[in-house]
Parts: C-alpha cells; structure tokens; sequence
C-alpha cells in the first residue's frame, strides 16, 4: 500500500497448506519450487534484483526448515536481498529499506541499513 505503483510486483507464493496429490503434482509442473519465501517484490532496488521475504512466527520452535535455508542461497547467490521477519512491523521496515536504500530507516530505534 505504500508503494502503489508497484502492486503488481508484490506477489504471495503459495507454497504452505494443505493439497491433494493431484493438485500438488499441478503446482509443481506450474513451476512452484519448495521453499520459496513467502512474498517476492519483483522491482530491483540498489545492488538487488529483487526483494523475498519469509514470515516466522516468534515462537521459539520457528525456524526456516532446510529447504528454506538452501532457496534462500540460492535466491541470494542469484543477486536478490532475502529478510527473515517475524512481525508485519518487521515486514514493512524491512520493504521500505530495500525501496529506499540510501535512506537509514529506523525500526524500533534500530539503524536497518546494511
């Protein structure tokens, strides 16, 4: 919502929930990849291609599985910026730091430049 402009270049990926054989065999001949982040925001911004994220809860147990470990090496080898963020707080700074790089955005009093 901030970025209007780029609406259309923030998409969800449906990797979670439940499905059936046959649709999972579809998704997959689709292209879908396990372990994919969350939200992509597909608009290069600085030294990066593109921006994923991927959502954890804070829980203690929440962690990226080892699927997720190797996409987000892969998506990071590959030129593009990946952020961990357990919050919608934590979304939003991390979205409006990659948009905006040369600017030092704070978040909970915190510096979130690179």
């Amino acid at each position: 919502m901030q970025y209007p402009s780029y609406a259309l270049c923030l998409t969800s990926v449906p990797n979670g929930g439940l499905r059936s054989k046959t649709e999972a065999a579809i998704m997959k001949a689709e292209g879908m990849t396990a372990g994919a982040a969350d939200l992509l925001l597909l608009v290069p911004r600085g030294k990066y291609g593109s921006l994923g994220l991927e959502f954890k809860t804070q829980g203690k147990g929440s962690r990226q599985s080892a699927v997720q470990r190797r996409w987000q090496e892969s998506f990071e080898t590959a030129g593009n910026k990946y952020v961990v963020v357990r919050t919608l707080e934590d979304a939003i700074a991390a979205a409006n730091q990659y948009m905006n790089p040369d600017k030092q955005i704070y978040h909970n009093g915190i510096n979130e430049t690179d």
